[in-house]
């Protein structure tokens, strides 16, 4: 068991790609955790498929590494937005934060986010200008660019007293000053230790802890994990957990997992200060305090901010469905939202009054509802997924929808298009440079309605050379009407398997999504129409053939590719009146036909 003084509790947070997991990578890989000859595979937090996959962190990750006579207990936490659920779950468990800097892009919309969690609950970040050894780095500016972030957001005057260091994550180096000779992360260690206070909390008090994050055990069911707030707790002890509804109830507790680089190692006992997992009480939630018999305390509970967007879940009645998954009955997609409910607090999932076909998930964007789908699809269920929705409230008998600050950089000669590309989506400018590299740097303040949809455009308008990103920032007063999608779509009206004459055809109308021998059904969308009006056409129809041979001109069919949706990129692109269709294998768009008249009316047109 750790003596408090003798522990650090950090957390590492930052923008997306800033480079949080490769410096945690060189921390433990200097920290001398792992065997010679173990293969350490890059970026070796990110363990969920998603993750390797997408390239980003998507879950908050503990582990821990030793230096000198000191245990360093260590969070990596997602930096995008859609995930910074997981950045207020875990700030609490922690006594000072690692916020890293792109020395070269200076501080970003999520920076601003987690930095203003940091603050609020009265941590003292240590900043770590990250990168510095990119050809256009300017650690100074950036340096300075933060400290007036930290004023903008109301630090007091012990947290603008900030302790910083200069590294490069991806070297392995951090240095005091700038000129001082790069050798390795050990400057970073000591100012950890140095900068970083050590957990309050006594090992004589009786014990409390409270649980910040749940995870699953084949064997021993669910673990809270949760820093220990006061005292020592050991296996076989007993002990009271108090839900958020003050209820009461005893539990034995069957093993203690602390952790060690990348594995959980079982402990006997741990005491203040030591962050660990416990096993032995299946219906631990997020937020419930673990206390002592003796003492019966409940901790405040764990609040997040709210969700921004919703969706429906369906269940899939495309003429294709079952084909391709096993789960498909509402009862399973039920069964399984509830179990997702209850270890992940930042999505809000509730049944819909009057409604027993869908179930409705609400999230922070895009991206945090396509990881839940994309987790689901990959247990094979099959489900439909409506267009999101903004999430809107009243106040004052004022209606509020939510507002995002949209960060942009463009090569120069594109700044006008996305300015007004913006406007006509009722943005705001409220700032924009221009360097001498000739890269202009926008903020915007867009509702979140006007960014769905936008993203997929905005790359093409920027020829893929542009990066926006965005953080919710507050509700304001609904902004009014906004224009939808500017283009209809291409419905088949027969089913069966596409055909390149037809689609060769269909090409000039406007862009494909499927390909020749995909199968089509009546109301699939088949692709995105050149003009305003959706367009019921006949992927199917094959060449008439006939006896008279041609000389050959009519041999050559130049199809374009297909234009393939990644799960996001399809629930962006949505109309109200479409459905997005997954199952394990594919991702399909249909129209939603409202009523029997509308169905008539699409199939009886032929083109």
């Amino acid at each position: 068991m750790f003596d408090p003084k003798k522990i650090r509790n950090i957390a590492i947070i930052a923008h997306i790609d800033h480079g949080k997991t490769t410096l945690l990578d060189n921390i433990l890989k200097q920290s001398n955790i792992f065997r010679d000859n173990e293969k350490i595979p890059e970026r070796v937090m990110d363990s969920y498929d998603q993750e390797k996959e997408r390239g980003i962190t998507i879950f908050a990750k503990h582990t821990c590494f030793y230096y000198k006579d000191f245990k360093i207990n260590t969070i990596d936490t997602p930096g995008h937005a859609d995930f910074s659920g997981e950045v207020e779950r875990v700030l609490g468990m922690v006594n000072s934060v690692l916020l890293l800097v792109d020395a070269q892009e200076g501080p970003m919309p999520q920076t601003r986010f987690v930095l203003s969690q940091a603050l609020k609950m009265g941590l003292r970040p240590i900043v770590v200008l990250n990168k510095i050894d990119r050809p256009h780095a300017n650690p100074d500016k950036v340096l300075n660019e933060t400290f007036d972030l930290f004023m903008e957001l109301g630090a007091n005057d012990e947290q603008l007293d900030f302790s910083y260091i200069y590294a490069s994550g991806f070297n392995g180096y951090a240095i005091a000053k700038l000129g001082d000779t790069p050798k390795d992360l050990t400057p970073l260690f000591d100012l950890i230790l140095t900068a970083v206070p050590a957990p309050a909390g006594s090992l004589e008090l009786p014990f409390l802890m409270q649980a910040a994050t749940l995870s699953y055990d084949d064997y021993v069911g669910r673990q809270a994990s949760g820093r220990i707030l006061e005292g020592t707790i050991r296996k076989g002890d007993t002990v009271t957990r108090v839900d958020r509804n003050g209820n009461h109830t005893n539990h034995k507790i069957v093993r203690i997992e602390g952790h060690l680089g990348l594995h959980k190692v079982e402990i006997d006992d741990a005491g203040a200060g030591d962050i660990i997992s416990l096993s032995g009480m299946p219906e631990i939630e997020i937020g419930d305090t673990i206390c002592s018999l003796d003492q019966v305390v409940q901790l405040p509970p764990i609040t997040l901010a709210e969700p921004t967007l919703s969706v429906e879940f369906q269940v899939n009645a495309g003429p294709f469905a079952g084909r391709d998954g096993k789960h498909i009955t509402m009862n399973k997609l039920r069964e399984r939202l509830k179990k997702e409910k209850r270890a992940n607090i930042s999505l809000k999932i509730d049944e819909i009054p009057g409604r027993d076909d869908a179930i409705e998930v609400c999230g922070r964007g895009e991206l945090h509802l396509a990881v839940l789908i994309e987790a689901m699809r990959r247990e094979g269920f099959e489900m439909a997924i409506s267009k999101p929705k903004v999430i809107t409230k009243e106040v004052d008998g004022v209606l509020l929808e939510p507002m995002e600050r949209v960060h942009v950089e463009v090569p120069e000669n594109f700044s006008g298009t996305v300015i007004d590309d913006l406007s006509r989506r009722k943005g705001e400018m409220r700032s924009l440079t221009t360097s001498e590299h000739g890269l202009t740097t926008m903020q915007f303040l867009v509702p979140t309605r006007g960014l769905m949809g936008y993203r997929n455009d905005f790359l093409t308008r920027t020829s893929g050379l542009g990066i926006l990103t965005s953080i919710f920032e507050t509700f304001a007063p609904w902004k009014g009407e906004m224009a939808a999608r500017l283009r209809g779509v291409m419905i088949s009206n027969t089913p069966g398997k596409s055909n390149g004459y037809a689609l060769f055809n269909l090409q000039e109308r406007g862009s494909l999504f499927v390909k020749p021998g995909d199968e089509v059904y009546e109301g699939m969308i088949v692709g995105e129409h050149s003009r305003d009006n959706d367009l019921v056409v006949n992927a199917t129809k094959a060449k008439q053939l006939t006896n008279v041979r041609a000389a050959g001109s009519d041999e050559n069919i130049i199809l374009t590719p297909p234009r393939r949706f990644t799960l996001e990129q399809a629930i962006d692109y949505i109309a109200d009146d479409e459905l997005v269709e997954v199952t394990p294998n594919f991702v399909r768009l249909r129209k939603v036909y409202l009523s029997e008249v509308d169905r008539k009316r699409y199939s009886g047109k032929k083109h």
